[in-house]
């Protein structure tokens, strides 16, 4: 069975005459007998699934008919036993019926996600399945032990239970603290929304490293954005914290562990310690990168972090986590993609907004080209020079057929269709370039469709339907067969990590004149850290992080800047 062929797929009616019909079984007996069922269930199972069909085809109500026992047999949550009817396209283009335990497994995204949650509370927790391909990348099997570990550790020790209770009572003393059994990583909501996904999973990989409790701001609607990740707990921090002035440092707090270790301040166990990760850091803020700093940063149970940045590949630097970041991430360049499709599932609201749009405008489609477009220049443009750079790129990479100036060329009804999402603040190149395939055939008979869903043209990270728009076209985006990419966005490392693919980089212009190389396939997947320190810690003098180690090389598109790849890669 191929898994791949399921995604996007809704579910068709039973053929005539009978049904098949997935039953766990009782208890102790056989699982997953097909049950045959007399024509009139079978009609009534019809009839019901047409309904739905016709109510919208939305992915919410696909994932409910999949999700749905019709035997009434099963009970729902353990997912243990639990078979889901899917229909797959076969090779000879047949539809046929799936009951399977691999339905399941590919729901939980091969054990990456766990089950305990209200399916219906974040819908796409669990429907993504059906609109992103199977990855190639599996996550290893320590990574999904401790995945499980730290969710426990949510539990134990989030917001309103005992352990919380106690660790802010002790933060409220003001007084030196004793490392106790729940310690905790408050992150800070700060930046646009690229930067702040992916400093989100930074924040969430260090504290499985460090084994905090990450609670994170619900400033800039974080709570409008994403589900809850882990069962049965709350990943927000609750709004009486103590520290009222938290959302306020900066590089210049004296709160700030670089400004005390700049100023000579540090004592043995404050209560909590601030740090500042930001574009802006100074040399003393990096020296958290250094392991003789993180032996003392264990001893703190609060540590407060602001960050704009995707500082994974330095965290592969620091020797003490080096054997367990092994361990974890066996693909080094599959960090991302592994936490972000792990803690970032869009909620509801958001889910809605995608799915129509797909449903609406690209499920059809036998192939789906993503393009993002980020021009960073204070005039709104749009700019020649950057229609042609992607022009240049598309056509060169055969990503978008050639057009025919000369004839008219007729394309059949059965002509293969490639939708193309076009994503930027600006619609001036989405019009131009649907309007270049408007009037003129392409020269291979393909039938190419043009979609932009919004054009804000300012980006206002400040405004809540401003970010779920964002999120929404992050998430179309990733949701591309192929993909090319702007320079220095991390609007589009997100999507490219969520992905799994390797998408086309577009260099960045220089002059406002398009680069003579308009873009090239990158060689990882993984975001790009753009302030790296460039420091070795062993030495304390200065050195090239990028020539430290094999899997951690400076960036396609930010010569200074990190990113991990994979040894395969190189």
């Amino acid at each position: 069975m191929d898994l791949k062929e399921r995604i996007r797929r809704s579910p068709t009616p039973p053929t005539q005459g009978e049904a098949l019909l997935a039953s766990p079984g009782p208890r102790g007996g056989r699982k997953g007998r097909a049950v045959v069922l007399p024509l009139s269930a079978a009609a009534l199972v019809a009839c019901a699934v047409v309904l739905l069909l016709l109510a919208g085809g939305s992915a919410a109500r696909r994932g409910q008919f999949i999700d749905a026992d019709p035997t009434g047999l099963s009970s729902r949550g353990g997912g243990r036993g639990d078979l889901h009817l899917s229909r797959s396209k076969s090779k000879d283009g047949k539809n046929v019926t799936i009951a399977s335990s691999e339905v399941v497994n590919d729901k939980l995204l091969g054990g990456l996600l766990t089950t305990g949650f209200d399916e219906q509370s974040c819908l796409s927790r669990y429907q993504s399945v059906l609109y992103r391909k199977e990855s190639s990348y599996f996550p290893s099997a320590y990574l999904l032990e401790r995945l499980r570990e730290h969710e426990a550790l949510q539990k134990k020790c989030g917001p309103h239970t005992e352990s919380y209770k106690k660790a802010i009572e002790q933060l409220k003393s003001g007084q030196e603290a004793k490392v106790m059994g729940c310690n905790y990583l408050v992150w800070v909501a700060y930046s646009g929304l690229g930067n702040r996904i992916l400093t989100m999973a930074s924040a969430f990989l260090y504290a499985i490293l460090t084994k905090r409790v990450l609670l994170v701001d619900s400033d800039k609607g974080t709570a409008d954005l994403f589900c809850e990740p882990f069962p049965e707990t709350s990943w927000l921090l609750p709004p009486k914290f103590p520290i009222k002035q938290f959302k306020n440092f900066s590089n210049g707090s004296p709160e700030s562990y670089g400004n005390m270790l700049k100023n000579k301040a540090i004592h043995s166990n404050p209560a909590f310690l601030y740090l500042h990760m930001a574009h802006d850091y100074s040399d003393y803020d990096k020296l958290f990168f250094c392991e003789d700093n993180q032996q003392y940063l264990r001893n703190i149970p609060w540590l407060i972090l602001k960050s704009d940045n995707y500082f994974v590949p330095s965290l592969f630097l620091i020797p003490a986590y080096q054997e367990e970041l092994t361990r974890l991430f066996p693909q080094r360049d599959s960090v991302f993609h592994h936490l972000g499709r792990y803690l970032f599932h869009p909620s509801n609201v958001v889910w809605g907004m995608i799915t129509r749009y797909y449903d609406s405008y690209l499920a059809r489609a036998d192939e789906r080209l993503g393009i993002q477009i980020r021009v960073f220049d204070p005039e709104p443009g749009p700019f020649q020079y950057v229609l042609d750079q992607v022009l240049a790129c598309t056509l060169k990479e055969n990503l978008l057929p050639a057009i025919n100036n000369q004839q008219s060329i007729v394309s059949t009804r059965h002509s293969r269709l490639k939708a193309v999402l076009i994503t930027s603040l600006n619609s001036g190149y989405y019009e131009k370039i649907r309007s270049m395939y408007w009037e003129h055939p392409t020269t291979n008979g393909e039938i190419i469709s043009f979609h932009q869903p919004s054009h804000e043209e300012h980006q206002n990270s400040d405004k809540k339907m401003h970010n779920m728009k964002a999120w929404a076209e992050i998430y179309l985006l990733s949701l591309s067969d192929v993909m090319v990419t702007s320079a220095w966005s991390t609007f589009g490392y997100v999507a490219q990590g969520l992905s799994g693919l390797k998408p086309w980089l577009l260099f960045k212009p220089e002059n406002r004149t398009a680069p003579d190389l308009p873009c090239r396939q990158v060689l990882s997947m993984e975001p790009c850290f753009h302030a790296p320190p460039f420091y070795d810690c062993k030495a304390k003098r200065g050195a090239d992080t990028g020539k430290l180690v094999p899997h951690v090389r400076h960036c396609e598109d930010m010569s200074w800047g990190l990113k991990l790849v994979d040894k395969s890669e190189w």
